[in-house]
């Protein structure tokens, strides 16, 4: 029985799942309150949330050691701070936001015009525009402001104190129109990207590690009044462990919409926040604000394998093997072999050409590869459909 009982609390520590959720342990995180005296080169605290001034944020790291107690500041902020931290006048020059905002613009209305243009994971698709790998888009179109506005002082702080150096940018374009829903409640990419069912199949150890490989971020293109519905956020969230399942559950939900805070920002603000914080785009309840940010994901530099690898040659490969040891072979053994071959992920991707159809997260090669064996494709059926599908994943 002590073995059984020993057994069972490794397990309830290593696998954290939707029905261990407490909302009273949640709460005892969420309600903490921040100090401005924790963090001296603030200026402020709103609403729970840290506000810096950017200038006194640039000129306190100005000297190494300056800069190496601003990023530890920054760092604990996300961590555990209150997880979001908004930088007043990141942009003072505004000319640079409003030409991006002038080639987003033109994005747009081509989006509108062929009828492309992507969706949004968290919310109804249509009421909103989406300007999916806008960091691409806007280099080709414009390298001189391209260079200008991601040349900005404040992304690089914030992102290298969270992730290191070496990172990879990558944003989208999130414009909510008047009338505009809000988004539901969630934390973001990884693990936030999945369902309760898969998540749960994450060690405990990987959902600490999930929020360490990204750095949301996102730079306001206008002004945005609280009517217009900006971030709706909840500092101190990202500290509860199990909070990639907790959102899956109603009362998490109820708790974030009645306690969540949203702060006005600036043409040229930029807010910065752990991916696992609660957060949610709010509800544009404006006539004529069409509220437009560059949202920003950072991610870690060390978010890719050593070896490049051909999945896509490699599965058309195995494929017709498979398809000959199915008598031979457990399906367990099957799923294995393709686990060591296919692409098991969903991203990279492009999400224009390839969006997330009826989930989060769009088809994996694994997933493709099963669903041919499955169905009995062709060699040739499957050959293509792989090379389709990679087509798909091309910026």
């Amino acid at each position: 029985m002590k073995s059984d009982n020993q057994q069972k609390l490794r397990a309830d520590r290593v696998w954290l799942t939707e029905d261990a959720c407490d909302l009273s342990d949640f709460r005892a995180l969420a309600e903490k309150t921040t100090l401005l005296a924790d963090y001296p080169t603030a200026s402020a605290v709103e609403k729970n949330v840290l506000i810096y001034n950017s200038r006194k944020v640039i000129e306190a790291a100005s000297t190494p050691a300056g800069r190496r107690a601003v990023l530890a500041e920054i760092c604990e902020a996300f961590g555990i701070g209150p997880g979001v931290v908004v930088f007043k006048r990141a942009y003072e020059d505004t000319s640079i936001i409003d030409r991006a905002s002038t080639i987003f613009e033109e994005i747009i209305e081509e989006q509108h015009r062929t009828s492309t243009g992507g969706g949004d994971h968290f919310a109804k698709p249509g009421a909103n525009d989406r300007i999916w790998n806008s960091l691409e888009k806007h280099c080709l179109a414009d390298p001189e402001n391209f260079a200008r506005y991601y040349g900005n002082t404040i992304v690089a702080l914030a992102s290298e104190a969270w992730l290191g150096p070496h990172y990879q940018m990558t944003a989208q374009v999130n414009r909510v129109n008047p009338g505009g829903a809000a988004q539901s409640a969630h934390r973001d990419y990884h693990l936030g990207f999945q369902s309760s069912k898969v998540i749960e199949q994450f060690p405990a150890h990987v959902h600490r590690l999930s929020p360490v490989l990204t750095l949301q971020g996102a730079v306001a293109h206008c002004d945005m009044p609280l009517e217009s519905g900006p971030t709706l956020f909840l500092p101190h969230s990202q500290t509860y462990e199990p909070g990639y399942l907790a959102l899956k559950r109603q009362e998490f939900k109820d708790y974030f919409e009645q306690n969540h805070i949203q702060l006005p920002l600036e043409k040229g603000d930029v807010v910065f926040f752990n991916p696992a914080l609660f957060h949610a785009a709010g509800t544009n309840r404006s006539k004529d604000i069409k509220r437009v940010a560059n949202l920003l994901q950072v991610s870690s530099a060390f978010g890719r394998a050593m070896e490049t690898v051909n999945r896509e040659r490699m599965s058309a490969k195995l494929f017709p093997a498979l398809k000959a040891l199915k008598s031979r072979l457990s399906a367990g053994e099957i799923a294995n072999a393709v686990a060591c071959c296919a692409e098991g992920y969903s991203f990279p991707t492009n999400l224009d050409r390839d969006p997330p159809l009826g989930g989060l997260a769009p088809k994996t090669q694994a997933q493709l590869m099963h669903e041919a064996l499955e169905e009995g494709w062709s060699d040739e059926t499957f050959t293509k459909a792989l090379a389709d599908q990679a087509a798909k994943k091309l910026s």
